[in-house]
């Protein structure tokens, strides 16, 4: 995925509210199947960590990794993941998907 893409969908998840939690449990087989139902449904999903802070990088990829999925954006303790699904719910400009090709 490249920067122009990854930009766009970080545009589009600035609305978006956290609908997965990370609690103290970490990435467990739950977040990795609540995280599944919700790329499936919105393609787009913001991830809240509340707990595990300090190693938020390398879960977020784990659960990105797990997931086929990926990490757009960590800000703060929110990271956001993207799958596409087979609505294609969200539509990326074919000029932004050919940048960087």
């Amino acid at each position: 995925m490249n920067s122009s893409v990854r930009n766009f969908l970080r545009s589009q998840a600035h609305s978006l509210k956290p609908i997965v939690m990370v609690g103290k449990e970490g990435v467990d087989d739950r977040v990795v199947s609540a995280l599944n139902e919700a790329l499936s449904s919105h393609e787009l999903v913001k991830v809240k960590f509340q707990a595990q802070k300090d190693e938020m990088r390398p879960l977020s990829e784990q659960l990105a990794q797990k997931t086929d999925s990926d990490l757009i954006s960590i800000i703060g303790f929110i990271a956001t993941f993207y799958r596409e699904s087979e609505e294609h719910l969200i539509h990326i400009p074919r000029e932004l998907a050919r940048k960087g090709e």
